[in-house]
C-alpha cells in the first residue's frame, strides 16, 4: 500500500526552521503559508528574488528566506 504522505524539506523562513511540502515554487509556498504575495518581498540564500521568477524558483532543501512585509502608512 503507497502512503499518502507529502514529502517535506527542511527550509528556515524568518530565522526559523520550517517543515514545508516538497516541489514549492516560491509563489506557490507564499500562498501556502498564507501570506499575500503582493505584499512581500523574498530574499533567497541572501539575494532578492525576483517575483517574476518566484513561480519557476524551487524551495531548495537548506534554503534560508526572509520575507519581508511592505508597510504603508505616513
Amino acid at each position: 500500500m503507497e502512503s499518502a504522505e507529502t514529502k517535506t524539506i527542511e527550509v528556515v523562513v524568518n530565522g526559523k526552521p520550517r517543515r514545508v511540502p516538497e516541489g514549492f515554487s516560491l509563489d506557490r509556498l507564499l500562498v501556502w503559508l498564507e501570506i499575500d504575495p503582493s505584499r512581500v518581498a523574498v530574499e533567497r540564500n541572501l539575494a532578492i528574488a525576483r517575483k517574476t521568477d518566484w513561480p519557476t524558483t524551487l524551495v531548495e532543501p537548506g534554503d534560508r528566506l526572509e520575507i519581508v512585509w511592505f508597510v504603508g502608512g505616513g
